[in-house]
């Protein structure tokens, strides 16, 4: 049974002397496992555990996708998915959040995120991985590419529901090469 260690936890401020986090963050190549969340997460006290699993599907508008890429700048990433973990915690009644996200290649059928989180009853863990997974992908830095085959690819831009309205969010360019192609968070 795989462990997750330490220095993989983000701490938060309000904890004494940084001893024990609430939260296991990750933005890497090496995406911990759905048991390695949940593992963290579960707590004798909290009687209910949900989790949501974003994975890689084969299709898009009638193109064949054979996988995702993603690019991300992890110190701010991480920073973010931080963020994001306290407004859940002042926003619903939740113990613990793992909050987790690939960066590279995701071929078709892999998990490309994992959120999870304990309360004590269902209905905040619930609530509260549908608000991380709409914010994760409204404000994480973190850019998604869809490769189809035949190594075609395109750079997706979410489409994310505020206040009621659909609405297109944070879109980057992709100035580095000069092509002035746009790219936009997961």
């Amino acid at each position: 049974k795989e462990q997750v260690t330490c220095d993989t936890i983000i701490t938060t401020e309000s904890e004494v002397g940084g001893m024990k986090s609430n939260y296991f963050i990750e933005v890497s190549e090496d995406l911990p496992t759905l048991q390695q969340c949940y593992d963290f997460v579960n707590d004798p006290g909290c009687g209910a555990v949900s989790t949501f699993i974003g994975t890689t599907r084969d299709n898009f508008q009638g193109k064949k996708v054979t996988k995702l890429s993603y690019e991300g700048y992890i110190p701010m990433a991480k920073k973010e998915l931080t963020k994001l973990c306290d407004e859940a915690v002042e926003k619903f009644t939740v113990r613990k959040i793992a909050a987790v996200h690939i960066l590279g290649d995701c071929p078709v059928g892999e998990a490309s995120v994992i959120l999870a989180c304990s309360s004590p009853h269902r209905r905040d863990s619930l609530q509260c991985c549908e608000f991380l997974i709409d914010e994760l992908k409204a404000r994480v830095p973190i850019w998604k590419r869809e490769v189809y085959e035949g190594d075609d690819s395109v750079w997706k831009e979410n489409v994310e529901w505020k206040e009621g309205k659909r609405q297109r969010v944070m879109v980057k360019s992709d100035e580095a090469n000069g092509s002035g192609e746009k790219r936009a968070r997961t």
